[in-house]
């Protein structure tokens, strides 16, 4: 049925057969030039031989087919390089048509993931990640600073010895005596205030368990909540 209706083609087909055709006529430019140039060649030597024999008439004659074939040749070559010029463009169209086809084939792709991508629940995890974060930080903050402070007690005690020890040793004394001069009433006021059960927990709560996991977390969120209402009012 191609013949009643005829068939469709792609650029890619359109192209392709026309380099062809192009081809074909280049080659049969190629010959019928090479045969135009072997008769140029058999004409000089005819006028060289008619010159010798004093034929004068027939040299003017033949020297001006000589003419018109050197002018046919010099056209042959304009041809050819005009069909030469003509592949080039087809070569041109081609890959841009196949660039064309790639540049359809990866809009097709970014409407499609485009498509997949939800913004608000990107939102939604973004926001998510940074309170999780936030908070990891505030822990991370809160245990270093109680590390800080285990480990500086420790730190100034051993510090406090030694200074101690100095300036007792300066003076002929020992670590001994010199505590033995503090009275023993300061030391059970200062355990009668403090009380035997108590012990300091983060957050400033007394007792002997302290917060449990989920308290300091209602804490630091509570803390986040009141820093984000602080930075939307400034």
């Amino acid at each position: 049925m191609s013949f009643l209706f005829g068939s469709r083609k792609t650029p890619e087909q359109m192209v392709r057969e026309n380099k062809r055709l192009l081809d074909r006529a280049i080659r049969d430019i190629d010959r019928e030039r090479t045969a135009m140039e072997r008769q140029e060649n058999k004409l000089k030597m005819d006028i060289k031989k008619m010159a010798k024999d004093g034929h004068m008439d027939s040299v003017k004659i033949m020297a001006r087919d000589l003419v018109r074939t050197r002018s046919n040749i010099k056209k042959f070559y304009l041809m050819r390089a005009n069909m030469q010029g003509v592949q080039m463009k087809l070569s041109t169209i081609k890959s841009s048509t196949t660039m064309a086809q790639s540049m359809k084939g990866v809009t097709k792709a970014m409407q499609r993931m485009n498509k997949k991508v939800n913004l608000p629940q990107f939102q939604k995890l973004i926001m998510e990640f940074e309170k999780q974060n936030e908070l990891m930080d505030m822990k991370t903050e809160m245990i270093t600073d109680a590390i800080d402070d285990a480990m500086g007690a420790s730190d100034d005690e051993e510090e406090t010895d030694q200074v101690l020890g100095q300036v007792l040793g300066e003076l002929g004394l020992s670590i001994n005596d010199g505590l033995a001069a503090v009275p023993n009433d300061s030391l059970s006021t200062a355990k009668e205030a403090n009380g035997p059960n108590k012990v300091a927990v983060p957050g400033g709560a007394t007792g002997g368990g302290g917060m449990t996991s989920s308290d300091l977390d209602a804490d630091l969120e509570a803390r986040l909540k009141n820093l984000r209402r602080d930075g939307n009012d400034d």
